[in-house]
């Protein structure tokens, strides 16, 4: 690992001053968390992003925000897609010019996302650090990596791919996992349910997320037709699939499919979890997923399919039921024995809890980020 001159040592680890950039907000909340994390150990963090437009964000914090990026992009509204495509496409360049002035005060420069092309705009600010949140899904952008000084990932699985899909050097990579959404147990201004869902009174599977082909909805509809006595909740909206092949299959079902297919707000969240007595992540591949880190973070028993980070969250923790991708007849056999065995959903949703508050917690997220800052700057 390239070491890199600094001032943060095991003495003062607390003081590093640490500049987090995301800057079109792709994982707003694990910006949040990451930041809230590393501020309760003692690091001086900034946060630089853009206005944040699906939602609140954290009222109390422990760290500085800037809303660097994107200022006449994120003025249209949440319609004006192709706007703010061609508004940002514009401003990226400026924001990060910007950006250099900012880091000039950093210990460590810290990304979580950059785009395909910003390997000549990334500021010479060294050390450099960035997080590869899903490397599946992200390679065409990934080469910006062979820039940095350290890459984290979330899994195992992710740290394979990065190196043997984009060529960074293992001796680069640092495997971190993603943290438990815990703070969702306790938000501020939580919604409950629509009353036509608050009205339901059998068993509840839930397909929480972004409605995209590689999640395996279709997948789920197939499995779910052999499936009695139960509601199927596909919650989020559509990006990349047509709606009206998932509603044939679920008007094929023998149970009930209702279908919310909008962005929810983070206030919005809690209600769908607490009323789900199982979630359900169908996908056909993966790196690692928000929607897991939610799940995990209130103790639900998930079934997921066995492939990338998913089958080491299971294998590790217990924390998780795993089926074959692809295999709705194997999908509908896990729900239904789930749904009929308390014991075993209760034995799951414990392992979850267990990992939420152990290796998954954000308090061991940061001491692992803060090993490594401390590391590039020893």
């Amino acid at each position: 690992m390239l070491a890199i001159a600094g001032n943060l040592n095991a003495d003062n680890v607390g003081s590093v001053k640490v500049k987090l950039i995301d800057p079109s907000g792709d994982v707003t909340p694990y910006d949040h968390a990451l930041a809230a994390a590393l501020a309760r150990r003692g690091a001086d963090v900034e946060l630089l992003t853009s206005r944040f437009l699906y939602g609140p964000l954290p009222a109390e914090r422990g760290y500085a925000l800037t809303e660097l990026f994107y200022p006449l992009a994120t003025r249209f509204g949440l319609d004006a897609r192709r706007r703010r495509r061609v508004a940002k496409a514009l401003e990226h360049p400026l924001g990060m010019l910007a950006l250099r002035k900012r880091l000039d005060e950093a210990d460590v420069a810290h990304y979580q996302w950059l785009r395909a092309g910003d390997a000549a705009l990334i500021p010479p600010k060294r050390p450099r650090v960035m997080t590869v949140h899903n490397v599946l899904r992200r390679s065409g952008a990934t080469g910006t990596a062979r820039k940095m000084d350290a890459v984290v990932v979330h899994t195992r699985h992710g740290a394979r791919e990065l190196t043997e899909r984009v060529g960074v050097s293992p001796e680069r990579i640092r495997v971190i996992p993603h943290g438990a959404f815990e703070h969702l147990l306790s938000l501020p201004g939580e919604r409950p349910l629509p009353s036509e869902l608050a009205e339901v009174g059998g068993p509840v599977i839930l397909c929480f997320g972004t409605v995209r082909a590689y999640k395996g909805i279709d997948v789920l509809l197939r499995a779910f037709a052999a499936v009695e006595g139960a509601e199927l909740w596909i919650v989020g909206r559509p990006l990349d699939t047509a709606m009206e092949p998932l509603h044939k299959l679920a008007r094929a079902a023998q149970g009930r499919v209702r279908f919310v297919t909008r962005y929810l707000a983070e206030p919005e969240v809690p209600a769908f979890f607490k009323r789900a007595d199982l979630v359900v992540l169908p996908h056909r591949e993966v790196d690692q997923s928000g929607v897991l880190n939610v799940a995990l973070a209130f103790g639900k028993p998930i079934v997921m399919t066995s492939i990338g980070g998913f089958e080491e969250v299971a294998r590790d923790t217990g924390a998780g039921r795993l089926v074959a991708p692809e295999d709705p007849e194997a999908l509908a056999g896990a729900i239904r024995e789930l749904l009929a065995d308390a014991g075993a959903r209760e034995r799951l949703g414990a392992a979850a809890r267990a990992a939420a508050q152990g290796p998954y917690s954000w308090d061991e997220v940061a001491r692992r980020t803060l090993e490594l800052y401390e590391e590039l700057t020893g």
